[in-house]
């Protein structure tokens, strides 16, 4: 492919940087979340129902309310501009509500325990909406061009990765009986300890991130306490818009399909390598879970990341696309062969492939959502939508991710499995073992049917740079 518009570099390695530090604190925050939530099956005894509960009901209510922080961000007229302020305090909120939805006490008993984790649990996702809905559209602002957007996205990517290499070795540190009393004290400490680290890493972009002052653009709606009601009718007018939006619906749609099915089976990996390899004992299984999680980031975060960036600029970014999810389907199928109880190492072999599918997946997707809010643009006009389209484009994936969760807790009560039982019901660890080699399979060829005649290329894209560029220079 003919380079149409060459990168230029306008953002400094710095400024990428900054972003990256930001993303590490954004992927971070769940990645914590997915290993320490184990505990309160494994250790605390919760019942999978209540799993379910915990999973969807906050993730629910925060997808209700990130299209109104994308809406406040894109209308914000302030000196800072329209995110930084957000990003800083959103952050700091977030990582206190962190800390303190893990301060749980077995002695508690699972009722107290369940409302005292679910209210801190859903402050805690309120800030993560505050922080991230803000923070991602500064990603799709820094770089207009076609290329450069890509290597945002793959340096923020490739730093944030680390969060998901550092997180599953917790389950080592936690479950070390000479570190921690029990699970639960160490999740207790631990919370503390990468609460502030991710609070400090939060706040960077804030800190160091340029913006520009919006008190005197007029095309900003008034967010006054008159035209709230107005703001709320707004959102759903953004909706519509969005969803008309065919490129960026079709990037929605598929993202939705390709993450949360495999965010419903996630949570299974732990439970697969302990109670299917070693047979329910933790101790055993010692580094093992930790490598499943450790491995797939390294691979993600040093091979399929800056591939995946580089094919893109020479085959385009919907093939890459294509080509990394069918790559994924391998390893899903592969790990139904390579879980084998005496050899647990032998299902290091499929991460690799597997790593394609969510290494592949944002890299790519926040690229051309930047890419779509140009279309969106040359559709509607100014003010342009970039906090409001990455709200909604989070907002399928949280609300995803909170059916995932919901349908991960009933497929564990439907197979039968107790997570602090010894020995498992005959079936539970079968039903687990299909689900997590057919779900994702079927949502990543589902996803690919969706994006096969995707319509933005970078032909396409210089023209509606181009007929921007026109157009403002008429208007001027």
């Amino acid at each position: 492919m003919n380079n149409i518009e060459n990168i230029t570099n306008s953002v400094s390695l710095g400024q990428k940087i900054a972003f990256g530090l930001g993303m590490l604190a954004n992927q971070l925050f769940p990645a914590l979340l997915s290993i320490f939530i184990v505990v309160l099956i494994q250790d605390l005894g919760f019942n999978p129902l209540l799993y379910g509960v915990i999973a969807f009901v906050p993730r629910f209510i925060d997808a209700l309310t990130d299209p109104l922080m994308g809406f406040i961000s894109d209308n914000t007229k302030s000196k800072w501009g329209k995110r930084r302020q957000y990003v800083f305090v959103g952050g700091i909120l977030t990582g206190i509500a962190f800390i303190l939805s893990w301060q749980l006490y077995p002695e508690n008993g699972e009722t107290y325990n369940f409302w005292y984790f679910l209210i801190f649990n859903l402050i805690f996702y309120l800030g993560i909406t505050i922080f991230g809905v803000p923070f991602v559209a500064m990603g799709y602002e820094m770089s207009d061009n076609f290329h450069e957007r890509t290597q945002i996205m793959a340096v923020s990517q490739f730093i944030g990765q680390f969060a998901w290499v550092l997180a599953p070795w917790i389950w080592i540190i936690i479950y070390d009986p000479n570190i921690f009393v029990d699970a639960a004290t160490g999740t207790r400490t631990l919370s503390i300890i990468f609460g502030v680290l991710c609070t400090l890493l939060a706040i960077i972009p804030a800190i160091f991130i340029k913006s520009k002052s919006t008190l005197n653009d007029d095309h900003l709606v008034p967010l006054t306490r008159d035209n709230a009601g107005k703001s709320i009718i707004n959102i759903f007018y953004i909706f519509r818009d969005a969803w008309k939006n065919i490129p960026f619906r079709k990037l929605c749609i598929a993202t939705f399909l390709v993450f949360n099915s495999f965010q419903t089976i996630a949570a299974f990996s732990f439970f697969i390598i302990v109670h299917y390899l070693f047979s329910g004992d933790a101790s055993a299984a010692g580094i093992w879970p930790a490598m499943h999680g450790s491995v797939g980031a390294i691979v993600t975060t040093f091979l399929v990341i800056p591939l995946v960036s580089k094919m893109a600029q020479s085959y385009g970014k919907k093939e890459t696309f294509i080509i990394s999810q069918c790559i994924s389907i391998i390893g899903y199928v592969l790990f139904w062969f390579l879980f084998v109880p005496g050899k647990p190492y032998m299902f290091l072999f499929a991460l690799p492939f597997f790593s394609f599918g969510i290494g592949g997946l944002f890299t790519l997707m926040m690229s051309m959502t930047a890419d779509a809010c140009d279309y969106e643009e040359l559709r509607k006009g100014l003010p342009r939508k970039e906090g409001s389209f990455g709200a909604i484009y989070w907002w399928m994936i949280k609300l995803g991710t909170a059916l995932a969760g919901l349908l991960s807790g009933l497929i564990m009560y439907y197979v039968g499995f107790a997570g602090d039982a010894s020995t498992q019901p005959e079936g539970a660890l079968t039903g687990l073992r299909i689900a997590y080699s057919t779900i994702p399979v079927v949502g990543t060829l589902f996803a690919i049917y969706v994006m096969r005649d995707y319509e933005i290329d970078e032909q396409r894209a210089a023209e509606i740079k181009k007929q921007l560029s026109q157009r403002n220079e008429g208007a001027n």
